[in-house]
């Protein structure tokens, strides 16, 4: 156990691993020196889950961690083709962010429906303006990505509601196919993006999905910001094609200070995050240290990737 090498790509506030002190080799790195570093770990942390640094270290000469982690349950940011074609096991953060997503959708839904934004503004200019707001029990949505998050967004709405059909790549008990999207888009009040990156996704919402919406849909998307065809929704909106739309993630993060997303009309923006309660870095910490202790004994993980799909299998 004292010969293994634990590196780990850091981010700040810097992950608690005090349980493998005196057990674990653990040393850091940052962007500029992840390359020089790969060949001597058994083991890679990526603790700063926006970096897109593994993706451009991982090709090279020299040995290669075999088991990588990352802290999110996306995958995309560090699957170069080189480490999706290697032997090395990757692992992600499945269950940590469900519920607390789900919440998020939620709240996106209720601001929505009884125009919390509104009442805020207006608050702001001192006007007193009695207005009628929405009834969300009894409304249709639509969720997209059958995974963990995705069936706890439906759970959630469900328990306000919300009438909840889920879609995903196959049609199965419980689950629509990518056949029935159309007619799902068409009925729904509210449409949840929560679908990992592929190839398949990426672009999937463009203006000819918005356009399969009817005009009072509000689009949620707490999936991968690559996506939405950013523009197209923009224009969605700008045509009132929909009504509304809350983005959590983006094509390109932080969103720049002059996109067109921060003005758009019925547009809500917030800063990627919809998982981030407050003790989330030690449950990430936590998961790490469990799966940790599998891998040294050499027991099977949980939250292994299917390198080639882009998400664990089983959902």
């Amino acid at each position: 156990m004292s010969e293994l090498s634990l590196l780990v790509l850091d981010a700040d506030p810097p992950p608690r691993l005090g349980s493998l002190s005196g057990r674990v080799r653990v040393t850091h790195a940052d962007p500029s020196n992840l390359a020089e570093q790969l060949p001597s770990a058994d083991v890679l942390l990526v603790w700063d889950f926006q970096s897109h640094a593994v993706r451009h270290a991982w090709p090279g000469d020299g040995p290669r961690p075999r088991w990588v982690h990352t802290a999110s349950a996306g995958v995309d940011h560090l699957l170069s083709p080189e480490l999706a074609a290697s032997d090395t096991v990757v692992t992600n953060a499945r269950g940590v962010f469900d519920r607390p997503i789900a919440e998020f959708v939620a709240g996106l839904v209720l601001s929505f429906a009884k125009d919390l934004p509104g009442n805020w503004a207006l608050q702001r200019e001192r006007r007193w303006q009695h207005r009628e707001t929405q009834r969300v029990a009894g409304t249709r949505a639509c969720v997209v990505g059958t995974g963990p998050i995705g069936r706890a967004i439906a759970q959630t709405l469900q328990a306000l509601g919300v009438t909840t059909a889920l879609a995903g790549r196959t049609a199965r008990e419980g689950v629509h196919g990518p056949e029935d999207l159309p007619q799902l888009l068409a009925g729904a009040d509210w449409v949840v993006c929560a679908a990992p990156s592929t190839a398949a996704t990426r672009g999937m919402f463009d203006s000819s999905r918005f356009q399969q919406m009817k005009p009072s849909a509000r689009f949620i998307n707490v999936g991968r910001g690559d996506l939405v065809v950013e523009d197209d929704l923009v224009e969605a909106l700008t045509k009132r094609t929909i009504a509304g739309a809350g983005l959590d993630v983006f094509e390109q993060e932080p969103l720049a200070a002059d996109s067109p997303l921060w003005d758009t009309p019925g547009m809500l923006v917030s800063p990627h995050m919809s998982g981030d309660t407050i003790g989330w870095r030690d449950e990430l910490g936590e998961q790490f240290l469990e799966l940790f202790e599998l891998w040294a004994a050499g027991k099977p993980l949980k939250n292994v990737i299917d390198k080639q799909r882009g998400y664990v299998p089983g959902h």
